[in-house]
């Protein structure tokens, strides 16, 4: 086994092999074949996704913004397909009490523009009473609509932690698709980059090489202290609070605590 030029180390403990770049080259050659079967294998899962059944909903049912009550059919914004997630909610808590993971998921659906303008309208729902979530939404900064489904009944209301898509055919409307749990990571470009990286996600369920670092809890860094430490502990908060002006350590987290 050779080093790269100027490097005189040979392998490196909990690190990669140290190889010249003709071998690089040709594990990467190796696995781009499965990389590219994948992406196949998603390219027909998505054409079996565009073939599923749908169900029609009432359109009519109200759920309330900042405007107040509206029809759900108005969160299409006349456009055809409209995409919601369906965020967590914890009565009473302070803005650090509340779900991580919905709040990751969310700080990475800030900006529409793309769906828009493909047609596809995008809006985030949640079970919170609206003047807590107005409160919230003010502090993290969100621009994208937000709405309470507090009282709807699923699929437009009930269980969140929701992805879900909607078609619309002038006032009918129809869902078409829904996921949770993994499916929800779709949106979260940044645990797609971390996939790419020689240390993963840093999180304990993932294969990797005997010699790597352990792994922490599923998601274990999406809640920290000041400090960047993850932890669920009293002080900590969802990682993207941290950058909001006044996101400052609290005694309490409410009646709820942050882990579910």
């Amino acid at each position: 086994m050779t080093t790269t030029p100027g490097n005189a180390s040979s392998n490196l403990p909990g690190k990669p092999p140290v190889v010249d770049l003709a071998t690089w080259q040709a594990a990467r050659a190796e696995l781009l074949v499965r990389e590219k079967a994948h992406t196949r294998e998603g390219d027909a899962i998505a054409a079996a996704r565009r073939r599923l059944p749908m169900v029609e909903l009432d359109g009519t049912v109200e759920v309330t913004g900042a405007d107040g009550p509206v029809p759900f059919l108005d969160l299409f914004q006349e456009r055809d397909e409209l995409v919601v997630y369906q965020h967590m909610w914890y009565d009473g808590a302070p803005h650090q009490g509340q779900c991580e993971g919905c709040t990751t998921t969310a700080w990475h659906l800030r900006d529409a523009v793309y769906l828009n303008a493909r047609g596809v309208s995008f809006a985030i729902l949640t079970s919170g009473p609206w003047d807590e979530v107005a409160r919230y939404v003010e502090f993290m900064g969100y621009t994208q609509p937000w709405y309470s489904v507090r009282g709807v009944e699923a699929p437009i209301g009930g269980e969140m932690g929701h992805l879900a898509c909607f078609l619309r055919d002038g006032d009918r409307v129809f869902l078409t698709y829904s996921t949770t749990g993994r499916g929800n990571e779709r949106v979260n470009g940044s645990l797609g980059l971390l996939d790419m990286t020689p240390c993963g996600r840093g999180e304990a369920w993932e294969d990797n090489p005997e010699d790597r670092p352990v792994g922490g809890q599923a998601c274990w860094s999406w809640r920290t202290d000041a400090d960047g430490t993850a932890t669920w502990g009293p002080t900590s908060r969802p990682v993207p609070q941290w950058t909001r002006p006044g996101a400052t350590p609290v005694k309490t987290l409410g009646r709820h605590g942050p882990h579910h």
